[in-house]
């Protein structure tokens, strides 16, 4: 048996043989001349070490140093590609390849591409996607700022996992590899740096299996293109966008309850807890807090149900609970009896106005309560249409 040397071990070259897989190498490229050449022939090194057939794209993405001519030379194929951003460079190289397994990787030099036999062990092992982890490799000094490498790159990997349970430790390394089977699955379409956490969260709602495998993460050659907060937020936009659960359910479920709470303790009276006393200021913010978190509520609600009708995401346990108990009637009975009960309650306060001769009136809290009834009522009402006009739509889809 005979070996090839990775950089992080020792790989069996016959079983890397094992299958006739081919693969595509992939390099977005925006002005690389610095470091693009000698990517592609490290890549294509790598390829013929781990004895696989294979090719070296690069998308050129409007380069104007003659990157594209640099990476023809050193026997790429260059393919152009007029959208600008990361993921529109990306998805311009994957629509152009043609290998039955596709490795991402970038043209600055950053990332050790002797870490291929690696990814296409744990392609064949059975993984859908496998991602490089630079913090299980080994970083060199000066590769990776000190902010990026224990604060930004640690948080959005941390929410990346606790939103979608993906189990990543790398989240954004940049070199990965996948079958281009799988690539309709992962429905990508971002065009910017979002694209990196895009492809990590939809592998993970459609069931692919993500593998892990560690790289060497070097200094890159020329300047570099990240600008660490206008990126670091479209990450943080994306990851929180794709998630209405977490952005708007759990938090307008929770601003609901809370307001609720204080609505209906103190609707009797004042109320003292700790020495402090809670009073009618009080129950107007419980009612403000009601009406806000009922209406991101619904709107975590639309959200849901727009991204399965766009196919944006698949259906998930709550699409499938909401759609099992909701109907339009239902939503319709719900408000208009809240609305009868906030008007009965001001009807009751108007009856006993008019009895008392149109004198003086203490009914702050049951017109407060009233008042955030027929609001509820109304908006549930409402909402009840909007979200059937979406469900016909689901359903035609379906």
């Amino acid at each position: 048996m005979s070996f090839t040397e990775t950089g992080f071990g020792s790989v069996p070259t016959d079983s890397l043989t094992a299958v006739s897989e081919t693969v595509s190498v992939v390099l977005p490229c925006l002005n690389e001349i610095a470091s693009v050449a000698d990517v592609v022939k490290e890549a294509k090194d790598a390829l013929c070490r781990s004895g696989v057939d294979g090719e070296v794209i690069v998308v050129d993405n409007g380069s104007t140093d003659g990157s594209p001519d640099a990476a023809a030379s050193a026997g790429a194929r260059v393919v152009k590609e007029r959208r600008r951003g990361y993921g529109a460079a990306y998805m311009g190289g994957f629509a152009a390849a043609t290998g039955d397994v596709v490795v991402m990787a970038d043209a600055d030099g950053s990332y050790d591409f002797g870490a291929l036999p690696l990814f296409l062990e744990r392609i064949r092992a059975g993984d859908d996607l496998v991602m490089g982890s630079r913090f299980r490799g080994r970083i060199e000094p000066g590769a990776m700022p000190w902010s990026h490498r224990h604060i930004g790159s640690p948080i959005l990997s941390g929410l990346l996992n606790l939103l979608y349970r993906t189990g990543i430790e790398d989240a954004h390394c940049g070199m990965r590899a996948f079958r281009r089977s799988k690539l309709d699955d992962m429905r990508l379409r971002m065009p910017g740096m979002e694209f990196a956490s895009e492809m990590v969260v939809n592998a993970a709602r459609a069931g692919l299996r993500i593998g892990e495998v560690p790289v060497n993460y070097r200094v890159r050659g020329g300047t570099s293109k990240l600008r660490t907060v206008p990126d670091g937020w479209r990450h943080l936009r994306f990851l929180m966008l794709y998630s209405p659960t977490h952005l708007f359910l759990f938090p307008g479920l929770f601003l609901l309850a809370v307001g609720l709470i204080l609505l209906v303790v103190l609707l009797p009276g004042p109320v003292v807890v700790l020495g402090r006393l809670f009073d009618i200021h009080v129950m107007v913010l419980g009612a403000l807090l009601t009406l806000i978190g009922f209406q991101v509520l619904a709107i975590g609600l639309y959200a849901k149900t727009l991204a399965v009708t766009l196919r944006l995401q698949p259906m998930d346990r709550t699409q499938r609970m909401l759609r099992r108990a909701f109907s339009l009637e239902r939503g319709l009975a719900a408000g208009l009896a809240l609305f009868i009960i906030g008007f009965g309650v001001d009807f009751g306060i108007a009856a006993r106005w008019v009895a008392s001769g149109f004198g003086p009136l203490n009914e702050v809290r049951p017109a407060l309560f009233a008042l955030v009834a027929m609001l509820l009522g109304m908006q549930i009402a409402f909402s009840s249409f909007f979200l059937f006009a979406i469900e016909i739509q689901v359903r035609e889809a379906d």
